[in-house]
């Protein structure tokens, strides 16, 4: 069963945005620019809201004990997805670029550090991405606000090309040999995106047909400034820096993607031969091409999705809780090519 809320509220995003540029030199130029976007009223995508309801306490909101002893809103129906006009978003960034042009390449780099707020990434369905709460907390959307599923908070790109050209010694065949190459890449290093780890089964006693919605508590004591141990793909979550609420109904303080991903390092490299057959034509090239994709082999671990969960439906830790099991790029690939340009 589905439901959409019949009160629009007319969606609506208002954008800015400040740029600069300046040539610094002959062919060099710079960019520096702020952007910023303000959304109200968007769509708040949840898949299950026949749930059992909270009691708003000083300590929070608390659902009936024992878990599981609360009564759903609609006893006559299973699950029911419903789309509101609930949702609130906020982004700003800044943005940095440098491009550089000579007679024989080209090299461009680009930055942003940016941050994406909101109380829920999803328009169409409710884990739209799979970091994503699926059915986030709907009475409430602002218990929900934090970092945008898709927020990567700093992103830093270079892209160059270069013509090595031919040696002027080199005259015959060994000028054909060793000329006309030119190689290029591509590096890419970003931070990590964000997500939550939480309760495995129905802690709260929701009752929904969708989990992930308990968190527990976040322990601010020795060694837990960050949460999660970086570069450690056994264990990244640190586990001892959670707590499981007292009473376990009650809900936990960790908001929505407080934890950040591995981030990801990436170089793909090219090496290009131009060879030009003016019996045919001018510009009839037959290009050699090798690409190498992420050629240092660098693995970029993923976020622990599937072993999010740091407590178990009883309170008892997980043991696999923080366990990397996936990756965000593959192994390093190699492919040889010819490309025909006329």
């Amino acid at each position: 069963m589905g439901a959409f809320d019949p009160n629009l509220k007319n969606p609506s995003v208002h954008e800015w945005d400040l740029t600069i540029q300046r040539e610094l030199a002959k062919n060099f130029s710079a960019m520096v620019g702020y952007v910023g976007s303000r959304g109200v009223h968007q769509p708040f995508r949840v898949e299950d809201v026949d749930i059992v309801l909270p009691t708003l306490t000083s300590q929070g909101y608390l659902w009936p004990s024992p878990a599981g002893s609360g009564t759903r809103l609609n006893l006559n129906a299973g699950r029911i997805t419903a789309g509101l006009w609930s949702g609130d978003s906020y982004y700003s960034a800044l943005e940095v670029q440098i491009k550089k042009k000579t007679a024989r390449g080209s090299l461009e780099v680009s930055y942003t550090w940016g941050k994406s707020i909101d109380t829920s990434s999803g328009s169409l369905v409710g884990d739209e991405y799979t970091n994503s709460i699926s059915s986030p907390l709907w009475f409430n959307p602002r218990l929900n606000r934090g970092l945008s599923d898709f927020n990567v908070a700093q992103n830093l790109e270079v892209n160059y090309t270069w013509e090595i050209g031919t040696p002027k010694w080199a005259s015959g065949s060994k000028a054909w040999l060793l000329g006309g190459w030119q190689i290029g890449g591509v590096f890419e290093a970003s931070t990590g995106v964000p997500f939550t780890p939480g309760f495995g089964g129905d802690a709260l006693g929701v009752k929904s047909t969708d989990s992930n919605i308990d968190v527990p508590n976040l322990i601010a004591g020795p060694g837990c400034s960050s949460p999660v141990n970086s570069g450690n793909p056994v264990s990244y979550i640190k586990t001892q820096c959670f707590a499981v609420p007292n009473p376990i109904t009650l809900r936990g303080n960790l908001g929505r993607n407080t934890l950040i991903g591995p981030g990801l390092a990436n170089f793909d490299f090219s090496l290009f031969k131009n060879n030009y057959i003016k019996r045919i034509s001018d510009r009839f090239n037959a290009q050699f091409r090798a690409e190498f994709f992420n050629i240092l082999n660098h693995p970029n671990f993923a976020p622990p999705l599937d072993n999010r969960n740091v407590f178990d439906s009883a309170g008892g830790r997980v043991a696999n809780a923080g366990l990397i099991t996936s990756t965000q790029t593959p192994s390093r690939q190699i492919q040889f090519a010819v490309k025909l340009i006329w």
